[in-house]
């Protein structure tokens, strides 16, 4: 089977390690892909964004199966045309996907299908937004409606903040992912990453992690893409796996089969456990990153059968083995970001960091002309290990930093805090 993986980021390298390793994938073509992917099989260029483009290279290679990895292809209705154009694909329709590019719509639907999710509401106009955000209570989250790179959600502390964080994102900060916004209740308790797979009928439990999306050490500072994440999530019990299953992910499945667009793909929910129970934060249509990250180690089964189970509509006659082990990846990043970065520093020490034992799954990485890696945006590296705990996989994962040679770059140095702090308390 001829396989094309569509994406250039870390969770895409995640993807191509654990496609590559399928009996079923004989070829894997990514588009654009990274050097890290390149081990794997051969990467072509192409704008994510031009569908004619990505049906003509499906065409061009004599594709059998596709898997869309980022979020904006799908936004963009990549599945769809690929879909026109003959092909198999794994992912949501532009329909589907609004899951994600608009969370206004996904607190509607949570309003209309009476899924748990903190209170809100939507603006186009920034100053009735700021006219309700004087009034509300403090702690508040303002977001911007669409896609923003995982930095368009704001925890505002103050009332002068939020009216602030709705001045900037109404001004532009986010381009157009800001030109309408929400306003929603904080909501206190701990996040964690819930992952499902849907074929438009069945729902596939696909395991938990919880991020670290703040730049700084103690989760300080300003949000970024992700810092670094595990796997499993330890608060989340076989029970909590049922509750969630049952109250928010089938309920949105049969949602959206409601609103004419069944969804195929990744359902993954960003939950808060509260004391009333989980609540959804926001869906995102695709893996995550750096989450993927930590899944696909994990995964013992063949990946390939599950993603064409969900294309074909046969989900519920697969399902998924995992490791016990916990799976911890840690992000490499230039110093700078979240804000601007310089690019082209040289990157060594990567395969003595996996002689060790370790993954290093490749995100903003470039090949110099003198054919050296080298660092080509803001999250550049994850380094991923295995481990009996979360605190073992800790240490091996930056036992391989350590092994790394890039001044330039820079690393959380407590991913798993809070996991490992209740191991040290048990």
């Amino acid at each position: 089977m001829r396989i094309l993986l569509i994406g250039s980021g870390g969770r895409e390298h995640a993807l191509a390690w654990a496609i590559a390793a399928s009996p079923l994938c004989d070829e894997l073509i990514s588009a654009p892909g990274n050097p890290g992917m390149a081990t794997l099989g051969r990467c072509v260029p192409v704008d994510l964004m031009d569908n004619a483009a990505l049906v003509a290279l499906a065409r061009d290679e004599k594709i059998d199966f596709v898997v869309v990895g980022p979020d904006n292809p799908l936004a963009n209705g990549a599945v769809d045309a690929l879909n026109a154009g003959g092909f198999k694909v794994f992912g949501p329709t532009q329909a589907a996907a609004q899951l994600e590019a608009s969370k206004g719509f996904t607190k509607d639907l949570c309003a209309e299908f009476d899924i748990p999710t903190a209170g809100y509401r939507r603006f186009t106009d920034a100053a009735a937004a700021k006219a309700y955000a004087k009034t509300h209570s403090v702690p508040v989250v303002i977001k911007a409606d669409g896609l923003a790179l995982g930095k368009g959600v704001v925890i505002a502390p103050t009332q002068e903040d939020a009216v602030a964080e709705i001045d900037l994102m109404f001004g532009g900060a986010f381009g157009d992912a800001g030109k309408s916004i929400v306003v929603e209740e904080f909501l206190t308790g701990e996040e964690v990453s819930f992952f499902a797979l849907a074929d438009g009928e069945t729902a596939l439990f696909f395991g938990t992690a919880q991020d670290h999306k703040r730049v700084g050490d103690g989760d300080e500072g300003p949000n970024t893409g992700g810092m670094g994440a595990y796997s499993p999530a330890d608060i989340v019990p076989p029970m909590m796996v049922d509750l969630v299953m049952g109250k928010i992910i089938r309920p949105t499945l049969a949602a959206m089969k409601a609103r004419g667009a069944p969804f195929k793909g990744v359902l993954y929910a960003g939950l808060i456990l509260t004391r009333e129970g989980p609540k959804l934060i926001e869906y995102n249509a695709r893996f995550g990153d750096p989450e993927c990250q930590v899944l696909m180690p994990r995964l013992k089964s063949d990946i390939v059968p599950i993603l064409i189970a969900c294309a074909d509509g046969q989900l519920a006659h697969v399902d998924a083995r995992w490791s016990d082990e916990t799976a911890l990846t840690v992000v490499m990043a230039t110093e700078g970001y979240p804000g601007a970065v310089q690019k082209g520093s040289v990157i060594g020490g990567i395969d003595a960091a996996e002689a060790g034992g370790a993954l290093v799954f490749q995100a903003g990485t470039a090949r110099n002309a003198a054919g050296a890696l080298t660092a080509n945006g803001g999250r550049v590296l994850n380094v991923t290990a295995m481990g009996n705990s979360v605190t073992q996989a800790q240490a091996r994962a930056y036992a391989a930093i350590g092994k790394i040679d890039w001044p330039q770059g820079f690393s959380r140095a407590d991913i798993g805090w809070r996991a490992v702090r209740r191991e040290r308390n048990t």
